[in-house]
């Protein structure tokens, strides 16, 4: 994701211009983080976790092309609905959806470790007794798997978004299941996903950014079950990581050591990442006047973009965050997202 000439960049954290600036004049924050850099290497406290994260780091690039080559099996769907009697189009269809299924069900499978991966990182990165810019800035490598992760997830989801013939596919695949269980027809390939399984791939293939809510829903529970870390740990990490992405895009000294583009969508997609997992999880969320993230800085960064570029985070913010349309969002928020 660039070169190391785009590592390592120093960036003062300061979350809101207005009324927090006054408070950064005492403690000002020099937050050195390598996002742009693929190479930061673990320490010796950081090495069970980052192994742990790395095997499953290493399967997101294949999981990505799988979901970017899946063509689905629409035609040979469209040709048996059309002849109900014609066992060869029948055959033909379930054949063709078999292994696209075994392909989705990877894909979900893949969601479950992703998301164990997620609960470790945050368990290093909010751990007491350090502060949120104490971990980004001791636990380097483990703060750019935090945003591996975030990056591959909102990548995944604009594949999935833009991709019909994956719910098609399964839908069809269930209800030729169950036709063929009334009949007694053996269903070959029906260990491939058990009825419960398949419950929980519906539910997960239903949501429009499946990924980004498996990862918001264990962040939410991470909280919840560590009742004694108290809960800024978390939402002051997220913070601080959507302060870093926004400073390092909107900033022309930094920008301009970004040596290729793969950078910024890099910086956008964790920016974008990072703002949903904290509106899940801040008791008001990130649109309030009280939040700690820049939000009209963060989707001006955004519009500042090739719009074709960024729509799918344009929308992934309309549509998975929780907090958009309370009462406490601003109407100019509302209207910049509109």
């Amino acid at each position: 994701m660039g070169s190391s000439q785009d590592a390592s960049i120093s960036i003062h954290h300061g979350s809101r211009r207005n009324e927090i600036e006054g408070q950064e004049q005492n403690h000002q924050h020099w937050l050195k983080l390598s996002f742009s850099r693929r190479d930061a290497q673990p320490t010796e406290s950081e090495k069970e976790i980052y192994n742990q994260v790395n095997v499953v780091l290493k399967d997101a690039e294949g999981i990505l092309e799988d979901l970017q080559s899946y063509r689905g099996a629409g035609h040979e769907i469209r040709e048996a609905i059309q002849h109900p009697a014609d066992e060869k189009l029948q055959e033909k269809a379930w054949g063709a959806v078999v292994p696209l299924v075994g392909k989705l069900k990877t894909f979900y499978e893949f969601s479950q470790r992703l998301e164990a991966a997620l609960r470790g990182l945050l368990g290093a990165l909010t751990s007491t007794p350090y502060s949120p810019t104490q971990h980004l800035e001791r636990e380097q490598a483990l703060a750019k798997q935090f945003a591996e992760i975030l990056h591959f997830t909102l990548r995944f989801d604009e594949l999935k978004m833009t991709n019909p013939a994956i719910q098609n596919d399964f839908s069809y695949y269930r209800r030729t299941l169950s036709r063929m269980r009334i009949n007694n027809v053996p269903a070959e390939g029906e260990n491939e996903v058990n009825n419960e399984l398949a419950n929980r791939m519906s539910l997960f293939y239903a949501e429009a950014t499946p990924m980004l809510k498996t990862l918001s829903d264990a962040t939410t529970k991470f909280v919840s079950e560590n009742k004694n870390l108290p809960i800024e740990n978390t939402t002051d990490c997220l913070s601080t990581m959507a302060s870093v992405c926004r400073v390092m895009l909107e900033t022309p000294e930094y920008r301009s050591r970004f040596t290729n583009e793969e950078t910024v969508s890099f910086c956008l997609r964790v920016m974008v990442g990072v703002i949903i997992l904290y509106d899940h999880v801040h008791p008001v969320g990130a649109f309030a006047k009280t939040s700690k993230i820049d939000m009209k800085g963060c989707i001006k960064v955004l519009k500042d973009q090739p719009p074709n570029s960024v729509e799918g985070l344009l929308n992934a913010l309309r549509y998975t965050t929780k907090h958009l349309n309370d009462e406490t969002t601003s109407k100019q928020i509302k209207s910049m997202l509109q």
